[in-house]
């Protein structure tokens, strides 16, 4: 799925990948200064790395002792099995962030991608498949939670057999105008009209600060219908250190706090060069 298109380069970090020689003389890279605990169980978005090639993304995050990703399909899991990284979040069956459940004349299409996807999903031993509900385009959010229900109600045994969690993510108005899973609420609504522990909230931390706020009181409240967690600085979706607003230390203790034992993916978008090195310092902030 091509998620976001943007335009951005970044720069150096404090803590980076050296070049040393191995005895075979071969440069092999080593990072230093850079241990995590995994209370926090790591992920990252390979979109806001584009240009790095997913391989070498790859070899990385295993160079860093991070063992998922996020947002890959069937076509990138083979990459992903060769390099021991799990796929936390999967996607492939969605028709695109406008156009979802909330409109009946898409539910013969996602039936179809998600009756496909899904039994691959759990045969490939990944948990966690993407779904989005479309913009409103001049509905009513009552009308389009009935027909989210309507349409994913076909799919939840499915689901439910293979032991996949359809996680529905929430988004801004103010970068995607129009769609219709814009708050916590409308999506517990929804979740709690299903009634299934195989559909969760993907529960985006940058988009629900710039919609609602209060993030570390909707976690604590809500946390029960929370399967996924992303992150990214406000305002900007750039860096999570302190040129931004949110203080993810404390949130990401409050995630802890609750339980909750899934993954919280870096979904950033670095301004500064070095971005791998901005990538390390959010991993880092993170690992509370």
């Amino acid at each position: 799925m091509k998620r976001r298109t943007f335009i951005g380069t970044s720069a150096a970090a404090s803590v980076g990948l050296i070049a040393c020689k191995t005895a075979n003389g071969q440069d092999k890279k080593q990072d230093m200064g850079f241990k995590l605990k995994n209370n926090i169980n790591h992920s990252v978005c390979h979109w806001c790395f584009k240009d790095i090639p997913l391989e070498d993304f790859l070899k990385t995050l295993n160079e860093l002792g991070v063992k998922a990703v996020d947002l890959m399909g069937p076509e990138e899991w083979p990459l992903l099995k060769k390099y021991n990284i799990h796929s936390a979040m999967c996607n492939g069956a969605e028709i695109g962030l406008t156009k979802g459940w909330n409109n009946p004349k898409y539910h013969e299409t996602l039936i179809k991608n998600y009756t496909d996807i899904i039994p691959k999903v759990a045969k490939a031993g990944y948990t966690n498949l993407i779904c989005f509900s479309g913009n409103r385009d001049g509905m009513d959010d009552q009308t389009g939670l009935k027909n989210c229900v309507e349409g994913l109600k076909q799919i939840m045994p499915l689901a439910e057999k293979h032991g996949v969690v359809l996680q529905m993510e929430l988004f801004n108005q103010i970068n995607h105008p129009d769609y219709m899973c814009d708050t916590s609420a409308w999506g517990i609504e929804l979740c709690k009209t299903l009634g299934s522990e195989n559909f969760k909230l993907l529960y985006d931390i940058y988009h629900m600060q710039i919609q609602e706020g209060d993030i570390i009181r909707s976690i604590q409240d809500n946390h029960q219908y929370f399967g996924h967690y992303h992150t990214a600085g406000v305002p900007g979706r750039h860096e999570i250190d302190e040129s931004q607003e949110l203080y993810y230390p404390a949130i990401m203790k409050a995630i802890l706090a609750t339980g909750y034992k899934g993954y919280v993916a870096q979904e950033f978008i670095p301004a500064r060069e070095g971005k791998l090195d901005s990538l390390k310092q959010g991993f880092l902030i993170c690992d509370v």
